[in-house]
């Protein structure tokens, strides 16, 4: 049976693949930010994984305000990054895992989520980022499953929905007939608001208390219904539902490895953790 090696949570800013292509690792704004994550990497080194779902939100480059999915998952061979309009480099594609994916869709679907099935969907800067930033100036060769959900129109998902959505997934994997060892990724957040009269808004008490109930008490933050969390963390905060579903993922003894936390990063409080699945 597959391995659950662990997970990474990782904010996805593209003003971040803006300072990658320029190469401002070193920059002072920029350098907290990016020093936090040799620790994560050598990690994965360690650990080695295989294959890593991804759980992250679209953009706009699959769903749009006319319809958008409340869970979705990839069932495609690849999955091709494509331009957002953020002036950001396009990225390589990244391989998929098609025999994960409807391993998955055929156990969620068992489990009561009803998930929109995308045999073509393409990657935004959510996906491809939390990877460059974890294999730096390499071909990132994990195979990928991406399940996205929506943190963008009401009614959202609440953080206790989510979270049960990744213990399903983790059920799933470890139920998965294969020898593959997984990563489990979440991306996005943490407290950030990019418009209106709040924009600029950033929440960092709230954030660090986040992180540390993470670990050992992940379903602290269920108290918070989703109009709660938005006013908490800022409308594009709400993202850290993607963390909750990583978090749920794990099945193990979930220890802390390393965690970093910058403010700000392109008005984006910014998250690094990484929890091993013991």
């Amino acid at each position: 049976m597959a391995t659950i090696v662990g997970s990474i949570a990782t904010s996805h800013i593209p003003a971040i693949g803006g300072a990658i292509a320029k190469q401002k690792q070193q920059d002072p704004y920029w350098k907290p930010f990016f020093d936090g994550f040799p620790p994560a990497r050598d990690w994965i080194a360690k650990v080695k994984p295989d294959v890593a779902v991804v759980f992250y939100n679209d953009h706009g480059l699959n769903f749009f305000l006319d319809k958008i999915p409340t869970f979705s998952i990839g069932a495609a061979p690849v999955y091709h990054n494509a331009d957002e309009g953020w002036g950001i480099p396009t990225l390589a594609p990244h391989q998929g895992d098609e025999d994960l994916s409807w391993h998955l869709i055929d156990a969620l679907n068992a489990n009561e989520f009803d998930m929109t099935v995308c045999q073509e969907m393409q990657v935004d800067h959510a996906f491809t980022l939390p990877l460059e930033l974890l294999w730096p100036g390499q071909k990132c060769n994990l195979r990928t499953v991406p399940i996205c959900i929506n943190t963008v129109l009401f009614p959202l998902p609440s953080a206790l929905r989510c979270y049960r959505l990744g213990q399903a997934v983790g059920r799933a994997i470890e139920a998965w007939d294969s020898d593959a060892r997984v990563l489990i990724l979440g991306t996005g957040g943490l407290s950030h608001q990019l418009e209106g009269k709040r924009a600029g808004f950033m929440n960092p008490e709230f954030d660090q208390v986040f992180m540390s109930k993470l670990v050992d008490d992940p379903l602290w933050v269920a108290r918070y219904s989703p109009p709660e969390l938005v006013e908490l963390t800022g409308t594009q905060g709400v993202e850290l539902l993607n963390w909750v579903a990583m978090r749920g993922a794990l099945t193990g003894r979930v220890s802390l490895v390393h965690q970093n936390y910058h403010i700000p990063i392109s008005n984006t409080a910014t998250g690094l953790m990484v929890l091993a699945n013991d």
